[in-house]
This record gives structure tokens, sequence and C-alpha cells, in this order.
């Protein structure tokens, strides 16, 4: 079976400017040894800084991939609920966003999606890509594969910094979200 499979990641911790930091380099040079084994065919990457930095930090450790900017996979907010409804701390986080960022947040999550969270053709040889983005984003594409209600990228809210999170889309099949989160990599290896 002809599949797309999305290795998707949090860049590594950044500091409050979204400067890469030495931890955040570390993380993925981890990252980047553990996907060494997987037939990665691309890396995309949103255009913050952060997020540059760490594609090429893993990039270094996957010599000769294709490793370019993707803009669907900038930090935004993919979807603001009804906050009138909403609990004491999911309204204060949404407090301040108007309706015209709203939307423009939710366009950018349908182009998101439109571009990665789609099957391959028929004809096309199975590929794995790696996406280099923010937590929100992860969440969403999560929300996404399991075909949730929009608010439920929510839940997802602990993305961590270079966690590695796989989505594979099947020709006439649904998406299969195989791990979420997974920081097995930056695990102390000392006895």
């Amino acid at each position: 079976m002809t599949t797309r499979t999305l290795h998707i990641v949090r860049h590594g911790a950044a500091d409050a400017l979204g400067v890469l930091t030495e931890e955040g380099r570390e993380q993925c040079r981890l990252l980047g040894r553990r996907l060494a084994p997987v037939p990665l065919d691309a890396i995309w990457h949103s255009p913050l800084p952060r997020a540059v930095d760490s594609a090429s930090e893993i990039a270094e450790q996957l010599p000769g991939l294709l490793v370019d900017e993707a803009e669907e996979l900038i930090d935004a907010v993919p979807f603001v609920p009804d906050t009138s409804t909403a609990g004491a701390r999911t309204a204060a986080f949404f407090d301040g966003y108007d309706e015209e960022e709203a939307a423009q947040g939710r366009r950018l999550a349908e182009r998101l999606g439109a571009r990665f969270s789609t099957p391959p053709r028929i004809g096309d040889r199975p590929t794995h890509e790696l996406l280099v983005t923010h937590a929100f984003q992860v969440a969403w594409l999560v929300r996404e594969a399991l075909g949730a209600p929009p608010a439920s990228w929510m839940s997802l809210g602990r993305i961590e910094n270079t966690a590695l999170t796989t989505i594979v889309h099947s020709l006439g099949e649904p998406p299969s979200v195989l791990r979420v989160n997974d920081r097995s990599h930056l695990v102390d290896q000392r006895p």
C-alpha cells in the first residue's frame, strides 16, 4: 500500500526572542540521529528562525535531504473557539483575538491541512516527510487526522520541543496516528 508518512516535530528549545538555545540545538541533533534510519524524502520547516535553525541542525545528521520552507507551518492559532461559552482559562487565553486574526489563523490551518493532511495519489511512491513546526500546528494536524472537532486541538497543548509525532496517510484509508509527543530520543542514556 502506498503511504505518505508525516514525521512532525516542534522546533528545539528557544529563548524568549525565538532564538534556538544550545539545549535546543542538542535536542535537534538527537532527533536527527533518531531519524537517521528513516527513509526521509524532505524536511519542511516553518519560516520562523527557531524552526529554520532546528531544521538545519536536524539536517546535519541527515545529509543530502531537501530542506525547504513551507509557510503553512508558521506559528499561528488554528482555531479560536466561541469564548462566550468557554471556561475562564480558555477565555483568558484567547482574550484579545479579534475576528480577523481568528479568520486568518483558520485560513492558514486550512492551507496546512490541504498541503500535508492528504494521502498519496494513485501511482505515487511511499514517502516520508519531516515537518519542523510549532506546538499548535502539531496539535492541529493530529486533530485533523483523528477527525476531531476544531476546538479539540487545544487538548494537545503540551507538545514538547523536538517531540516526535507520526501520522500515516494511505489512499482510501483513514489516517493512522502512530505516535504523539514522543521524546524517547531525549532520554538520558547514561548508566
